[in-house]
């Protein structure tokens, strides 16, 4: 059994340290608003929160999480977490989601980014940018997933 610290809650799984988070999530705990897309942490759509940092879910396997804090995408727009919620607002107010499967690996990307920022800071377009590589968007809304976050981020000064 591993003890995993989801969303603020214990969870006890039976599962092979070497199983991908993703699987976890998804298949045994039914917490399906993370994403499977490629499986080789190359598109985003898996992103989750280790101890706030963005990683792949599809390649991170649980053995990598004992002791850490996990957060998927249900948490961070429940509108507990100020960044994560202004995430969700500006995606909203910016009608970032076209088809909508990658949005969640976005958002989660997006808010370990601003989180990470000192307060009061704007990023740059190419700041964003950078901090959102690797998060591809086959609908190609990427204009508007910069727009929110330059808009969430000016909302967090």
């Amino acid at each position: 059994m591993i003890t995993l610290n989801i969303n603020g809650n214990q969870h006890e799984v039976d599962a092979d340290p070497e199983t991908p988070i993703l699987w976890v999530l998804r298949d045994t705990l039914g917490m399906t608003g993370t994403k499977f897309g490629c499986g080789a942490a190359l598109c985003g759509a898996c992103t989750i929160h280790l101890d706030g940092e963005a990683v792949r879910s599809c390649s991170t396997p649980l053995s990598a999480a004992g002791g850490l804090d996990i957060t998927t995408i249900e948490k961070a727009t429940d509108g507990s977490d100020r960044v994560g919620a202004a995430v969700h607002a500006a995606w909203v107010k910016h009608d970032v989601a076209q088809c909508g499967y990658c949005q969640s690996g976005q958002i989660m990307s997006a808010t370990a980014f601003l989180a990470s920022l000192p307060s009061g800071s704007q990023p740059t377009a190419s700041e964003i940018d950078t901090a959102m590589e690797g998060n591809i968007c086959r609908c190609g809304t990427y204009v508007r997933i910069r727009a929110a976050i330059a808009d969430a981020a000016s909302n967090l000064v």
